[in-house]
Formats: C-alpha cells, sequence, structure tokens
C-alpha cells in the first residue's frame, strides 16, 4: 500500500463485508461501521476510490467507469478470501454497491445502503445546481465546481471540528475543498445508470437514511425502496445529516448493520418475527 492509499483492511473469518466510501470521501468515513464489524469477526474491506483522497486534479479526470473498478477489484480480492459477501456503500459509494450487486449476483449476498444519493436534493446543494442538471458535457462542466457546504453533512458541532481537525493532520486524506463539475456530470451519468437497473436487484437490502439529509432527500430511499426486487428494510434515522456513518446515530448505523450482516449469513438466529411484507420502516429517534 503507497502512501496515497488510505484503503483500510481487517482480516477475519468467512464471512466478509465490502465498504465503499462517498464521491470526494474518504475510506475513514466508514471506519467507525468497519471497526465495529471487524470486532465481531468480520472480514472487512474499505478501498480506495480512483482519483480520491489526492486532491482535486486526480479526482477531475477520474471516472465513474473508474470509481466502479476500485470498488470491484475491492469486491473480487474479498470474494476471494471470504465464503459471503456483504456489500455496503455511503452516498455515491451506495450506488456503486447496487451496482456490483447487479454485475456480480454471484458474489454479492446482500446490500447496506447508507444515506444513498441518486438525487442532490438536500437544502445544502447550491441554487444554480438546476442550472447544471442542463450540462450535458465535460467540456461546459469544467466550468463548474462546487464548494463543500460548511457543515461537512455532519449534524453534530463537535464531531465536525473534530474531524475539520484531523483532515489538516500530517498523513491525513488530501480532500478537495470543491467538488470539480466533471466530478458531479459522472455522478449524475453513475446515478442512470443504477436508476435503469434497481428491478433488476433481488439480494436483500439494508437502506438506512436520515430525514434531515442535507444533500440527498429522502426521495432518494423510497425511490430504491419501492423499486428493489428484493426484500428491503429502512431505518429512518432523525438526528443526523448525510454522513451517517460518523455523526450522532452512528452507534444505530452500525448495530443495525451489525444485525442485518447476521441475520442475512447465518452467523446469529434472528430473534425477530418473521415478516412476509417486502418492506419494512424503522424509525431511530
Amino acid at each position: 500500500m503507497s502512501d496515497n492509499d488510505h484503503s483500510t483492511f481487517f482480516d477475519g473469518g468467512p464471512v466478509g463485508v465490502l465498504l465503499i466510501h462517498g464521491l470526494c470521501g474518504s475510506p475513514s468515513e466508514l471506519r467507525y461501521v468497519a471497526n465495529g464489524l471487524a470486532r465481531q469477526g468480520y472480514t472487512v474491506s474499505c478501498p480506495q476510490l480512483a482519483g480520491h483522497c489526492n486532491g482535486d486534479g486526480p479526482l477531475r479526470t477520474s471516472t465513474w467507469n473508474d470509481w466502479y473498478h476500485s470498488a470491484e477489484q475491492g469486491l473480487k480480492e474479498l470474494s476471494q478470501r471470504c465464503e459471503k459477501v456483504i456489500v455496503g456503500g455511503l452516498s455515491t459509494g451506495a450506488l456503486l454497491a447496487v451496482l456490483l450487486a447487479h454485475e456480480h449476483k454471484d458474489k454479492v449476498e446482500g446490500l447496506t445502503l447508507f444515506s444513498p444519493t441518486l438525487w442532490l436534493t438536500g437544502r445544502q446543494v447550491p441554487w444554480y445546481f438546476k442550472l447544471f442538471n442542463l450540462v450535458t458535457i465535460k467540456s461546459l462542466a469544467n466550468l463548474f465546481d462546487f464548494p463543500v457546504p460548511h457543515k461537512f453533512g455532519i449534524k453534530d458541532d463537535r464531531l465536525r471540528a473534530f474531524i475539520t481537525k484531523a483532515l489538516k493532520a500530517p498523513g491525513a486524506p488530501n480532500m478537495p475543498m470543491t467538488t470539480p463539475g466533471p466530478t458531479v456530470l459522472e455522478r449524475r451519468w453513475l446515478a442512470q445508470k443504477v436508476s435503469q437497473i434497481t428491478k433488476f436487484i433481488t439480494q436483500p437490502t439494508l437502506i438506512i437514511h436520515p430525514r434531515e439529509d442535507d444533500y440527498a432527500g429522502m426521495d432518494n430511499a423510497f425511490f430504491l425502496q419501492k423499486n428493489l426486487l428484493g426484500h428491503v428494510d429502512m431505518v429512518v434515522l432523525e438526528d443526523s445529516y448525510h454522513i451517517v456513518t460518523i455523526d450522532r446515530q452512528r452507534d444505530i448505523v452500525l448495530q443495525r448493520t451489525q444485525n442485518f450482516v447476521a441475520r442475512l449469513t447465518g452467523a446469529v438466529q434472528p430473534k425477530t418475527k418473521k415478516v412476509h411484507s417486502k418492506t419494512v420502516i424503522n424509525i431511530a429517534a
């Protein structure tokens, strides 16, 4: 692993969990969940997506196919070590997880989607984003840059201050302070691809989405809840913003993920009654 690679890996048992970070993010935003799963004996991999963690330049020139191939390589390596693999992702990482489930049905046992983001509909999205929706080519997209919202998708002020300080420490990922227009355009193309294949996804899925998501409104979760073919459990968080794996209710995110993985892979017997409906919604206050 090079100095610029911030991927993380925890060696464990025969059940593997692949966790994919979000756009302009890094594997560290999934570390809390990864650590919690690793403590239960799972093998956990959090690969760094192509173009990420090395400033604006590499991100601007990377494509959604590049990001996907990074996640795909992570799945390939994990499936060689493990008998069963669950794939999860945060925000744009959740879209990559869905695409992996479609392209590798034999390797993906189930999905955990944290704040899945097909459409940017939160209050932190700048007003001129509607104008950007008219842009369809990279040369025009290069005229746009989107600043990182001042709250970083984290509701808790103390946590946000801690993370801001940590990102300035030596050896921390080089995170861009703006999202380049071409990157946002690539994300849109990925979302369009994923929205077309949801009806073919048969794997059981856990969706965890905050009601106050400042990037991606609940319409994202409801679309997936309605259109995914397999069984869907959905948890709605009442005290978090977009980065639910870090924010105030990260303990709930970890617990629900642990329960889902254990139930799905047979690590423990579920203690709840069997549910015959397609979707269960839980409210986490």
